[in-house]
């Protein structure tokens, strides 16, 4: 079962989501190149937990005029199994690639009424201080200020949220994009990803939003969690008995989500098939899932695009 979208066949099927727990970080510097750098090296190799510590990617940028301190800001998400499992590699990769990168401070990006934990991660960084921390108070009323700690460092100070929060979130919203090229699959994918970015509360972990490895749970070999998707793959589509590639194609690149909700991650599934299927040469969108095996999501794709 199939129906057309900017005469793109969309099958009528979904992507399978699971539960993780979800971070928001901002980061500021004293311009947009440092605050880049800092959050680019933050998320790097954090594609997936299958072989990753953790989820992460870029939101967005932030203007001065929307950041805690009147700074360029990005705004970085990162994702775990679990509190512990998130608090970890934030605290990590806080530590390695934000604290060590010139000019930057850092702010908790998700406040404690959105959140359903908060994670010491500024106050566990105070130590780096080495006794020379100094805690600090911002913000308007005694009990709405916000705890911060300044951390000596070299250059001057390091400024860390006390707490940041976490809630529980989504992974693994997913589609497929299936074209008659590798330049058509390539463009339509880069145009669903641009789209994507507009969309708050969504990242796309992998290298430029962008997966060409899709995975299958399990493998041949007993010692591989994961192995190719094979139902997926061109180039094996005549000797692979159950393959899943259309007549006509011979590119396919999966585009993955995380967000903290479910909506946020349905509406940008939509607005990146949408962008997607407005270029000429791509012939099917679909979804991963595993029957419902996987996780607890179930993502229709008919109903992210408002029926069809």
């Amino acid at each position: 079962m199939s129906f057309e979208l900017n005469g793109v066949e969309i099958e009528d099927t979904f992507a399978e989501g699971f539960s993780m727990w979800g971070s928001r970080i901002i980061i500021t510097a004293v311009n947009r190149k440092w605050a880049n750098i800092a959050a680019t090296k933050m998320t790097g190799f954090a594609t997936s937990v299958i072989a990753c510590d953790c989820e992460a990617g870029i939101e967005r940028e932030i203007p001065p005029e929307e950041t805690p301190d009147g700074r360029p800001g990005t705004a970085v998400m990162v994702f775990g199994f679990s509190r512990k499992r998130l608090s970890e590699p934030m605290l990590n990769r806080i530590g390695q690639c934000v604290l060590t990168c010139p000019t930057t401070a850092i702010f908790n990006g998700l406040h404690e009424e959105q959140a359903d934990a908060m994670l010491d991660i500024g106050k566990s960084m105070r130590f780096f201080g080495d006794g020379y921390q100094v805690k600090m108070r911002m913000g308007d009323g005694w009990l709405d200020r916000r705890r911060f700690w300044r951390i000596p460092v070299m250059e001057g100070e390091f400024l860390v949220e006390e707490k940041f929060g976490a809630r529980k979130a989504v992974a693994g919203g997913n589609f497929l994009v299936m074209g008659e090229t590798e330049a058509a699959t390539l463009e339509a994918s880069e145009r669903a990803i641009e789209a994507i970015h507009e969309v708050p509360l969504v990242i796309t972990p992998f290298p430029g939003g962008l997966c060409r490895s899709g995975s299958k749970v399990g493998s041949t070999y007993a010692f591989l969690r994961a192995s190719t998707n094979t139902p997926f793959c061109p180039a094996i589509k005549h000797t692979f008995p159950e393959s899943k590639v259309p007549e006509g194609v011979n590119s396919v690149i999966e585009v993955v989500l995380n967000g903290l909700d479910e909506e946020s991650v349905k509406e940008a599934m939509a607005t990146g098939i949408r962008a997607a299927t407005e270029v000429e040469g791509v012939k099917w969108i679909t979804a991963v899932n595993f029957a419902g095996k996987l996780g607890k999501y179930q993502i229709g794709l008919r109903d992210a695009l408002g029926g069809g």
